[in-house]
């Protein structure tokens, strides 16, 4: 059967459901199953595929028709630089979480002393901490996660990257496993109110982890217990990053002057134009 013919009728059938990106998310697929790149649906149109890489591309479609999510089905999800094995034990990193390695970084190029000490927390498919690995020359990154099925993933990846030397993965919630002072300390809390969590897509409610996901009635709960107990992890000077949720820059920051810990809070918005990370410094004193 000719590709063309594949991606047309796949896309119909997938907006008639109405997932969205349908021709993307067709493409992806197909390329996948055909193991080659989408471009070269565009530099041979009249590509075909065998009966058995069609019957491959039909069943997974038939997930992608349950709004099961991409990168579950394939198995990956490209972030910053590279690529990472994901699954249902971890959230599918997001293009917006590159911001929080941005900020990280920016906050990095103002250090005087190395090596730099960087903690993760939540680490889940370890995306931000292979990212700030790969990119700060000899920092010592630890990074934690309450799940031992996400920790699993995470080391994977690093090893993948070539990286496992590097991230000290521990088990355990929030700051219980890790000892010792830090120069940044990054986190991608869970953040989602409860009374929101049935409006979330059908993609993101009915398969990515709920824990994950849920911060009790308010949305606030994780960023309350990390913030309370943040500062006496960071050295002085030191910065905490978080990634917020679009309404809850005003709430985090209050949480951080309300500690009496930082000295200075500043909020970070992603390319569009949404509020995104909230990064503060810890005080020399207090």
């Amino acid at each position: 059967m000719i590709v063309r013919d594949i991606l047309n009728e796949s896309t119909k059938a997938l907006e008639a459901v109405d997932v969205p990106s349908a021709r993307l998310d067709a493409e992806v697929l197909l390329a996948f199953c055909l193991a080659c790149d989408r471009l070269e649906f565009y530099k041979n149109p009249d590509m075909t595929a065998s009966d058995e890489q069609l019957a491959a591309f039909r069943k997974i479609l038939a997930r992608r028709l349950q709004w099961e999510p991409v990168a579950y089905i394939t198995g990956r999800k490209e972030f910053w630089s590279f690529a990472l094995e994901v699954n249902r034990a971890v959230l599918i990193p997001r293009p917006d979480t590159e911001i929080i390695v941005e900020e990280a970084l920016n906050v990095y190029r103002n250090f005087n002393s190395l090596p730099v000490r960087i903690l993760d927390i939540g680490t889940g498919s370890g995306a931000i901490a292979l990212a700030l690995a790969l990119e700060i020359k000899g920092a010592k990154v630890v990074a934690t996660d309450i799940s031992a099925a996400a920790l699993k993933l995470a080391q994977k990846n690093a090893a993948a990257l070539g990286l496992q030397d590097i991230i000290d993965f521990r088990q355990g919630n929030l700051f219980e496993p890790v000892e010792g002072l830090f120069d940044i300390i990054v986190s991608n809390p869970p953040y989602i109110a409860a009374g929101d969590y049935e409006e979330l897509p059908p993609g993101v409610r009915s398969f990515e982890p709920r824990k994950a996901l849920l911060a009790g009635t308010s949305g606030l709960e994780f960023y309350e217990k990390l913030i309370a107990q943040s500062a006496p992890y960071l050295k002085k000077n030191g910065w905490l990053l978080l990634e917020i949720g679009a309404k809850q820059d005003e709430g985090v920051r209050c949480i951080l002057e309300t500690s009496g810990c930082y000295d200075t809070i500043e909020m970070r918005r992603d390319y569009a134009g949404l509020p995104r990370v909230i990064k503060a410094r810890r005080k020399v004193s207090g």
